[in-house]
């Protein structure tokens, strides 16, 4: 299984800083440590015109030349500096990477090991979230399915991270093509939510036990909306901050509890037939190896979920089925 990372580009944060940058270096040695048969990649820069299926000419060119205001800075979360614009660049580029790998090429399931930054809006960032990777890759993956095969592709966007992907929902909230899911907590960040196809909100301290059960009824609902024209696509933003020990999350998710959400979710994609990429997206732990164990395991049950479908389809893996959605 292909994983796509960009942990080199580290911003120049000031001490104390709350994001997490170390940690996505630790993931990918862990990887290499733990997970021979994932093989890493580089990510490559998302291009000017990339960005632009999902964010205004303007922003890219402000996020890109430097020209953010000191408000917008503050609302992403970052300082402007051109690695800052590289790593979200290629924070991107790793989710474009990841999508072709499972739909393009056939590989059913390929992984970013960060990403799934959506809180970014069309026309500017927010909360560590400077370009939304799941939008520009959802539509990127929508123009080239349709230049290969002249078929419309139906994405799908199962958002797990423990704050509402606000971003996502704003971006293709009149995009029927596009469904949006979000699991989240009621009382985090965003506090201004965006309303998206389908929102679950759960209270403070919800536990494994009402975490699976909102799942379970939130992905029947998202199967029998799409009974008629099943998606060809999920993205899913696999947060490692539901987990009980996040200092950013509220909910009380234990280990277990996060593995089984991910089995659930990739084993009813594979089910269908329904290609994967997927993103690590938040983890704010107050032990900062929880996250990444958390993210691990995530890349534990995607790699599992990729041998599944190469065996139920050979090794070629074809992704052109019946169930790919057209119309």
């Amino acid at each position: 299984m292909k994983a796509f990372y960009a942990d080199h580009f580290v911003l120049p944060l000031p001490e104390g800083h709350r994001f997490p940058m170390g940690k996505y270096e630790r993931l990918r040695d862990r990887v290499g440590q733990c997970c021979p048969g994932i093989r890493l990649e580089q990510a490559q820069a998302a291009s000017d015109g990339e960005l632009a299926l999902a964010h205004t000419p303007t922003y890219v060119s402000a996020v890109a030349d430097g020209l953010l205001s000191e408000a917008e800075q503050r609302e992403i979360g970052f300082p402007w500096s051109p690695r800052m614009a590289e790593r979200a660049r290629r924070s991107v580029g790793a989710t474009i990477q990841a999508a072709r790998t499972a739909l393009l090429e056939g590989e059913g399931v390929a992984a970013n090991l960060a990403g799934g930054t959506h809180h970014a809006q069309a026309d500017k960032g927010s909360g560590y979230c400077v370009f939304n990777d799941a939008a520009v890759a959802a539509r990127l993956m929508q123009a080239e399915w349709h230049r290969r095969h002249r078929q419309l592709l139906r994405v799908v966007v199962i958002d797990l991270d423990v704050h509402q992907g606000n971003g996502t929902a704003a971006i293709f909230r009149d995009d029927e093509t596009v469904f949006t899911l979000s699991i989240h907590g009621a009382r985090n960040f965003p506090f201004r939510k965006q309303a998206g196809d389908l929102d679950v909100e759960l209270p403070d301290r919800c536990d494994d036990g009402l975490y699976l059960g909102a799942l379970d009824d939130a992905l029947d609902r998202l199967w029998a909306r799409h009974g008629a024209a099943p998606p060809g696509l999920v993205f899913y933003l696999a947060g490692a901050d539901p987990h009980e020990g996040d200092r950013l999350g509220r909910l009380a998710l234990t280990h277990q509890g996060l593995a089984e959400r991910d089995r659930r979710v990739f084993g009813a994609c594979r089910e269908r037939g329904i290609p994967v990429a997927v993103s690590m997206a938040g983890g704010y732990g107050r032990n900062i190896d929880d996250s990444v164990a958390a993210h691990l395991a995530t890349l534990e049950a995607a790699f599992d979920s990729w041998q599944r479908w190469r065996s139920q389809r050979g090794a070629a893996g074809s992704v052109l089925s019946d169930r790919i959605a057209i119309q």
